[in-house]
């Protein structure tokens, strides 16, 4: 029998809650995890009673109880939990789940401690600070570092995917996805600094970003108007082929229209909105979070197509949870092939910086990939 994978997670906000609460769910079904530790600065005594309370959010499905908390370790300083010998509840892999401009320096030192890492996204405001980690990830070979690019894992988005890539649905005519809301409600001094956060073009419209590079790989040129709080990109992947198919973007008709747009800034009251729409050469799809069956998809009578997911996710596991346990399973010598690298996250990082550089300049910018 495999023994378990020890995990702790590094910040207890949020993301680092919806973490914990799919850790503790992957034991619960039998997978070889164990949660032995967690680390925060700001948690005090009752820090097991405010987790089971809190812990299960963001469409995990699952609650958190005390119980379930009993000899799991805190620490309040990172690099002493990294420091930390196994027998004294040290750990084989960490989530990092802090802010964005200590997820960098965290993944560096995870890995030269001989720890796995899972990053939340963004890993780094701007691809120097990704590429930090990527060749750190180079000098550790037997390690995963991996980037928690959840919406590779989202049902219905993954389909898409499946769909580019097998060619069943033809080539993709169009597609426009968008990614609203009214900005993170915690961690308010930390969103209104650009320089440390990037604004909503890379703490959220990094997820559309690295989603079109998934898709189609990295596009030649972007041009992006608004803001990092309110951006629209559109994507220029290459000239057409002798054969009428995009030169770079494999899967794209020639001249297909693509673009994404990510904001903060909606009233609370108007909620979060996550859609996409893609038009194939034979099929119509569109994906809105907001429905109960978020996925639908039309072939080209109209007519629902037989066999499309639904984009609830069906086996009731969401992408968070799925992403942890596709860690899991890395670490753990039970999958090769990430669905996410450093190197993509250098990549959509690199696109980033040129949507920044087309918003300052009101220019079309090639992206240096």
């Amino acid at each position: 029998m495999t023994s378990p994978l020890r995990v702790g997670v590094i910040g207890l906000g949020f993301m680092g809650r919806t973490h914990l609460a799919a850790y503790l769910r992957a034991a619960r079904d039998g997978l070889p995890v164990r949660l032995c530790a967690v680390c925060d600065r700001g948690a005090g005594a009752d820090w097991r009673e405010r987790l089971g309370a809190a812990a299960g959010n963001l469409g995990t499905g699952n609650g958190v109880s005390r119980d379930e908390l009993e000899g799991v370790r805190l620490f309040t300083d990172a690099a002493e939990m990294l420091a930390t010998p196994a027998e004294q509840s040290g750990v084989d892999a960490v989530s990092i789940c802090t802010y964005t401009d200590t997820h960098a320096p965290l993944a560096v030192a995870a890995l030269r401690a001989g720890k796995h890492a899972l990053v939340e996204k963004p890993v780094a405001v701007r691809a120097e600070g990704v590429q930090s980690v990527l060749e750190a990830a180079r000098a550790a070979p037997g390690l995963r570092c991996v980037p928690a690019m959840c919406m590779r894992f989202w049902p219905g988005w993954d389909w898409v995917r499946e769909r580019v890539r097998d060619g069943s649905l033809g080539r993709v005519r169009a597609l426009a996805l968008e990614r609203m809301g009214a900005g993170p409600t915690w961690g308010a001094e930390f969103y209104r600094d650009e320089e440390r956060c990037g604004g909503a073009l890379v703490d959220l419209h990094v997820h559309d970003t690295d989603f079109l590079c998934w898709l189609f790989g990295p596009p030649r040129e972007v041009t992006s108007v608004g803001s990092a709080r309110h951006v629209t990109t559109l994507y220029r992947w290459g000239e057409p082929g002798a054969n009428g198919v995009d030169a770079r973007g494999a899967g794209l008709a020639a001249g297909a229209p693509v673009s994404a747009e990510g904001a903060w800034g909606l009233p609370q009251a108007a909620g979060f909105r996550m859609r996409f729409r893609v038009a194939f050469e034979r099929a119509w799809a569109e994906f809105d979070l907001a429905r109960e069956r978020p996925l639908r998809v039309f072939g080209e009578d109209g007519a629902a197509l037989e066999g499309a997911p639904t984009g609830a996710g069906e086996d009731g596991l969401s992408a968070y949870d799925l992403q942890v346990r596709h860690f899991v399973g890395l670490c753990l010598g039970r999958e090769r092939e990430a669905r996410a690298s450093i190197e993509d996250a250098l990549i959509a990082a690199r696109v980033l910086d040129a949507e920044r550089e087309s918003l300052r300049t009101a220019c079309a910018v090639a992206v240096g990939v």
